[in-house]
């Protein structure tokens, strides 16, 4: 959990994501949620590992993200995994739904954040990558890395 100027707090990032797919376009949406999951996200009990985002009915929905029980709620508490609504805006509900309807693009979840106290997600219109994308990536941030490296050794001296 971090926090930065602006007022928002990060309280889970999916960097899995930013690994597995190219990152096209990102998008915020609130979320809707119940009084004990909210509580639970504050105490930053969330997960976005595997989590994806659909779009049903005119409406987006957010699948497999876990939001831990809260561990002072009764027997009112929420289901872990439960789908949860997004909330956006009529236009980019409707971007979105021509973008998944291309050939693999796919919505991602890549961070839960408090914004001025509302929870929101950070929403990545992604394309899968093949493996030979992942691991010319791996060979860019080793490179890059080792050019750090060096510029510090050489600064040292």
């Amino acid at each position: 959990m971090s926090k930065t100027k602006t007022g928002v707090k990060v309280l889970a990032q999916n960097r899995k994501a930013r690994h597995d797919y190219h990152i096209e376009d990102t998008y915020e949406a609130g979320i809707a949620l119940t009084g004990t999951e909210i509580k639970s996200l504050r105490s930053g009990r969330v997960q976005l590992k595997d989590s994806y985002a659909r779009v049903e009915n005119g409406e987006v929905m957010l699948h497999k993200v876990h939001i831990s029980p809260y561990t002072e709620g009764n027997r009112f508490n929420h289901e872990p995994e439960r789908t949860r609504k997004l909330l956006l805006r009529r236009l980019e509900i409707l971007k979105l739904i021509g973008a998944t309807r291309e050939r693999g693009y796919s919505l991602v979840p890549l961070s839960i954040y408090l914004k001025g106290g509302w929870a929101k997600v950070e929403l990545g219109l992604a394309k899968g990558k093949k493996n030979y994308d992942k691991r010319e990536d791996l060979k860019k941030k080793d490179a890059a890395r080792e050019v750090e490296r060096a510029l510090r050794e050489r600064q040292k001296v």
